[in-house]
């Protein structure tokens, strides 16, 4: 006799079969890569400090310890203040006064009509740097004009900024992620890093091996060498596959932390209107790296503001 529930049964079963295919990491995605270790971190950071900065501190900032905090700062400070005696100077630059950091870093974040999201943004993230005991200051590069978002070009110009305010290290930083873990020191490695490859929205697993986009680290110098990112790329989409071929031409490869101190946040949001015809730009990535960048980087400066927790650059394309 035929159980009465046999093909309920089977198609339960079945849906159940597809939905761990899909939803398992290693069916959907690469839940492991190749990754510096975290007992080798920090001899694989690239320590170098600004041009013009100093400091009064007499001894060596230490960074050991931050590596093996495991704690995840809560995500709920985006909806807070700074406590009062922060530190941080106009401009948003900080740098801690009990100790010599090894390290400066320019957060360079492309933005434009996300105002909750930013003010979100610099206290989650003013809150996490000084807990690094880095030397920092935040660029914030807003396209003004009503063109597409060009995301890349508003890096480049965050970029030509930090270089000239002595910077040797970059980290070009969207504005909707937040890292969690303080292990993830915001300096450059001396390989170009990917620093946001476990994010929750891809359930904290890295989509391809080649994505190189989010939160990346990259020295100032090796940013001139592949002629820093396109200027071609607007509306979303394309950019970061443009800036991987650039690296990949250049013979810079890309290194990662490992995924759980490479968790990152991704805050809610509209999605951006795509670009067209980024097919051939991608084609032609590597023969334009040489010509389409910083050294072709046109456009009009409309003012630059020191604020308190940040540098605002507003630009027209």
């Amino acid at each position: 006799m035929r159980h009465p529930y046999r093909k309920k049964i089977i198609y339960c079963g079945l849906v159940i079969i597809i939905l761990i295919i899909f939803l398992h990491p290693d069916m959907n995605g690469h839940g492991t890569y190749d990754f510096i270790a975290k007992e080798d971190i920090l001899r694989n950071l690239h320590a170098e400090t600004a041009v013009n900065f100093t400091s009064t501190a007499v001894i060596d900032c230490e960074y050991y310890d931050i590596l093996w905090d495991d704690t995840t700062l809560s995500q709920s400070l985006v909806d807070g203040d700074l406590v009062e005696g922060h530190g941080i100077r106009e401009g948003g630059e900080y740098a801690p006064q009990e100790c010599k950091p090894k390290y400066s870093t320019a957060i360079i974040v492309p933005y434009r009509d996300r105002a909750e999201q930013l003010r979100g943004f610099l206290v989650y993230m003013h809150t996490f740097f000084r807990r690094q005991r880095i030397h920092y200051r935040i660029f914030v590069v807003e396209q003004v004009d009503s063109r597409l978002f060009n995301r890349a070009k508003l890096m480049n110009i965050g970029a030509v900024a930090a270089m000239k305010a002595g910077f040797p290290c970059l980290v070009l930083h969207d504005v909707d992620l937040l890292p969690l873990r303080p292990a993830n020191i915001y300096a450059c490695s001396k390989c170009p890093r990917h620093m946001s490859s476990s994010i929750n929205k891809f359930r904290f697993v890295l989509p391809y091996l080649t994505l190189f986009g989010g939160a990346i680290a990259i020295i100032s110098k090796q940013y001139k060498d592949i002629n820093g990112m396109s200027n071609e790329y607007f509306g979303w989409g394309g950019e970061d596959d443009d800036l991987y071929s650039r690296l990949e031409a250049s013979n810079l490869k890309v290194c990662r932390f490992e995924p759980e101190t490479s968790r990152y946040h991704m805050v809610p949001h509209r999605s951006t209107q795509k670009g067209e015809a980024k097919k051939k730009l991608l084609s032609s990535a590597k023969e334009r790296m040489l010509e389409d960048g910083l050294s072709s980087l046109q456009y009009v400066e409309v003012a630059t503001v020191l604020h308190p927790l940040f540098t605002h650059i507003m630009v027209d394309l």
